[in-house]
């Protein structure tokens, strides 16, 4: 058989994850513990929830599905994310306790992004931010469920973060160049991602992500990363390789669909249990001790 090309980037993102292994430092180790601080709040693991848009009521349950993993990321106690709404949405996840972060399109009507910016500040939002990797498409800039997007400056970017004292994070972010600009900007975190191979041949997060932690030493900004991140395997390997923390996205989706809050949970206990039981195998005691020194490169 001839060599097959394969631009899908989640493809790719898969295999790069994939061949990274783990050795075992057993002896004189101890049972880890999986809680870390964030942006000033202490949460169960470094595992939050993605910034999902538009689910709808499954098998005809009270809640939507938004609704219902903000619960499960409550009960969590983890980081909650939420992407594009109108605000009556975002009402409805606030009001389900979860301390949440409101991620904003960057909308070609610049009114809305700092209208739905500071009606999060506003009404109890945790953080804000912008989906950066929403700006292009095709065909030019992106149109998202109808609405058009547009490319955002620096100087954009930076009026977003004096909107509010809260946390500004941005989301998209997959080089050091930007991870740098963010910093600049004053934001408090970003996401590592690819925003599930919206760009053919898309870098893995975690491929850059050793480049931009080393490109932010010294800077107070936080790493996040999403993209494939499944496991608690995963997760650990992010956390070694220099994220603070992971959004876990589509691989909850079967489990939110099927069993609302009460799947989400399960899933998010499973996550949090393997983490701990690879941190315990490798020497870790804290999240914050994790470094890549028990990793091996194929």
């Amino acid at each position: 058989m001839g060599y097959s090309r394969i631009s899908d980037a989640n493809e790719i993102t898969q295999k790069y994850m994939d061949s990274i292994l783990i050795e075992e430092r057993i002896i004189d180790s101890v049972v880890a513990d999986t809680q870390v601080e964030f942006l000033g709040e202490t949460f169960s693991m470094p595992v939050m929830t993605p910034a999902f848009s538009h689910l709808g009521n499954y098998a005809g349950r009270e809640l939507t599905g938004l609704e219902e993993y903000s619960v499960a990321a409550k009960n969590m106690n983890i980081l909650n994310f939420c992407g594009m709404m109108e605000n009556d949405m975002f009402d409805k996840i606030v009001a389900t306790g979860a301390k949440t972060c409101r991620i904003v399109k960057p909308y070609d009507d610049n009114a809305k992004v700092t209208d739905q910016m500071k009606y999060a500040a506003d009404h109890g939002a945790f953080a804000i931010g912008m989906d950066i990797d929403h700006i292009f498409g095709e065909t030019g800039v992106d149109i998202c469920v109808g609405e058009k997007m547009a490319v955002q400056t620096i100087d954009m970017m930076r009026s977003y973060v004096e909107l509010t004292d809260l946390p500004f994070i941005v989301k998209g972010v997959l080089s050091a160049k930007d991870a740098v600009i963010s910093a600049d900007i004053g934001a408090k975190a970003i996401i590592v991602s690819h925003h599930h191979g919206r760009m053919p041949y898309a870098v893995p997060p975690m491929a850059v992500l050793p480049e931009i932690k080393e490109a932010l030493e010294g800077r107070d900004i936080k790493i996040i990363v999403d993209c494939g991140i499944e496991s608690g395997a995963d997760v650990y390997k992010a956390l070694a390789l220099g994220a603070d923390a992971v959004c876990i996205g589509r691989s909850m989706l079967p489990y939110l669909e099927k069993e609302g809050v009460e799947g989400v949970v399960k899933y998010l206990n499973k996550v949090k249990n393997e983490l701990r039981f690879i941190m315990s195998n490798t020497g870790f005691a804290k999240v914050a001790d994790i470094d890549d020194s028990a990793l091996w490169f194929n």
